[in-house]
C-alpha cells in the first residue's frame, strides 16, 4: 500500500498509508483528528516490499524486446554465446579466397 503524504495546518506534515484508489481524498490528522489535504514533498513509495519482491516486479515490467544485461564483455564464453564458430572460407597465400562448402559452382570474387 503506498505511502501519501499529508499537512495538517495545526500540526504539520505527517505520512500515512492510504489505498491507491484513495490518493486524492483527505486524510485526518493523527494528533488532532482535523482534516489535512495530500500535499506532494517527495515522490510516493510503496512499503513494506522486499527487495527480492521489488526485484521481481522490476523483471517482469521489463519489455521482451529490451537487451539483456551481463557483467561480462562481448564474446564471454561463459554467456556470450560461446566459442567463435570455425570459419570455412579457405584463404591461400596469394590473397584469394574460396568457400568450398558453399555453391561451389559460383566464382569467387
Amino acid at each position: 500500500m503506498p505511502v501519501y503524504e499529508y499537512r495538517c495546518d495545526d500540526c504539520g506534515v505527517f505520512e500515512a498509508m492510504m489505498p491507491m484508489h484513495a490518493f486524492a481524498n483527505p486524510c485526518d490528522c493523527p494528533d488532532c483528528g482535523q482534516s489535512a489535504p495530500r500535499v506532494l514533498f517527495s515522490v510516493p513509495h510503496i512499503s513494506g516490499m522486499s527487495s527480492s519482491t521489488r526485484y521481481a516486479h522490476e523483471t517482469n515490467e521489463r519489455a521482451a524486446d529490451s537487451p539483456k544485461r551481463s557483467s561480462h564483455g562481448p564474446g564471454c564464453s561463459c554467456c556470450g554465446g560461446g566459442a567463435k564458430k570455425k570459419s570455412k572460407t579457405l584463404y591461400r597465400p596469394d590473397g584469394t579466397k574460396s568457400f568450398p562448402t558453399k555453391r561451389p559452382w559460383m566464382i569467387s570474387h
